[in-house]
């Protein structure tokens, strides 16, 4: 009879070798928006995947959510990679809940425009796209919008529609009424009193983008502030709608990416980053009208570049509020909207 140890032997090495490279196969989790996650895990996850040969897990939500589970998990973190917007980003940081980045391991980063780049302060995040916001009117019906003041004038009493407060886009129009209205303080108190004068000429106060569609449609607005990812939107309604970038400039928003402190993955969320924002996953996503690019690499064929926040007109238009200052005012600027406003 044959010896069968040693093929036992062999045998048992093989099914320990499978077992241990089925138990090396890592996941990355990641905490992300919920808008276009099917579209995502086409450019940004699946191909990923098959790069670092590990599993992705993504859990979504907003700003708030999400950062009160990175604080009820800071001991033992359940989340790598975090995606918010930039003052969310901020917040998370003041709280420890963030690492700072070594930007020297992304070799992607000196392709990213500069106000993307350490957006924060202290290397905690990276932007990976932006928006701007813009005025979008009804041609038919307005003769022309050239200045965020032109929202206060006497053709548009009840037919526009602002953002709320409490919004992302809402500190957003706060400070481009101050500075139209020649606003000093960071308070954007300037501000704060030109939109409490004319809430009655305001049809509503809106709390998502999608509600401007209707409006529009619906024919009960001819103009109001719009954030350039909506626009594709807007233009279905089959209402003459014109984008105006008005003398002041365009508000812009921007979302950024950061990795959780004490992530046992920091290794593949690094190595996402730096995919994410490679020219290929920028033009991917800006074609698909996903997220604006903030790869400067990115070339864009006119019709796809009509729906992004692309171009030097786009770019030099933009006026970002400091993330600071929201964390600093956005307590008192609700205080004061829901005293003067929302009553």
């Amino acid at each position: 009879m044959k010896n069968t140890l040693p093929y036992l032997f062999a045998g048992g090495l093989a099914l320990l070798a499978a077992g241990a490279a089925q138990a090396e196969k890592r996941t990355l989790v990641i905490s992300a928006y919920p808008i276009a996650q099917p579209l995502f895990a086409k450019h940004v996850y699946e191909p990923f995947k098959a790069r670092c040969g590990c599993d992705i897990v993504v859990e979504t939500g907003n700003n708030a959510d999400r950062i009160a589970k990175l604080e009820a998990h800071r001991a033992s973190p359940v989340i790598d990679l975090v995606l918010l917007s930039d003052f969310g980003m901020l917040e998370a940081a003041n709280k420890g809940l963030v690492a700072p980045l070594d930007y020297a391991r992304l070799k992607n980063y000196g392709q990213i425009y500069n106000f993307a780049k350490n957006p924060i302060g202290g290397n905690f995040a990276v932007g990976y796209t932006i928006y701007s916001v813009g005025l979008v009117y009804r041609s038919d019906k307005v003769s022309g919008i050239k200045s965020w003041q032109d929202l206060w004038r006497s053709d548009l009493k009840g037919r526009i529609s602002l953002p709320d407060v409490s919004t992302t886009q809402g500190p957003l129009m706060l400070q481009m009424a101050d500075l139209a209205w020649g606003g000093k303080g960071d308070d954007y108190a300037t501000g704060m009193q030109k939109i409490t004068a004319i809430k009655n000429n305001v049809v509503t106060f809106s709390k998502n983008s999608a509600q401007l569609s209707s409006l529009f449609a619906q024919d009960e607005i001819w103009a109001a502030p719009v954030a350039r990812f909506t626009w594709s939107q807007l233009l279905k309604t089959g209402m003459p709608l014109k984008w105006a970038i008005p003398a002041e400039g365009q508000a812009a928003g921007m979302n950024v990416m950061g990795i959780v402190s004490q992530s046992k993955n920091a290794d593949l969320a690094y190595q996402l980053i730096d995919f994410w924002l490679s020219k290929e996953v920028q033009t991917a996503l800006a074609m698909d009208l996903v997220d604006s690019p903030v790869n400067q690499q990115v070339v864009l064929p006119k019709d796809k570049a009509e729906f992004n926040t692309y171009g030097a007109e786009q770019i030099r238009s933009l006026k970002f509020v400091k993330p600071e200052l929201i964390l600093k005012q956005r307590s008192n600027w609700i205080a004061q909207w829901n005293k003067a406003i929302s009553k």
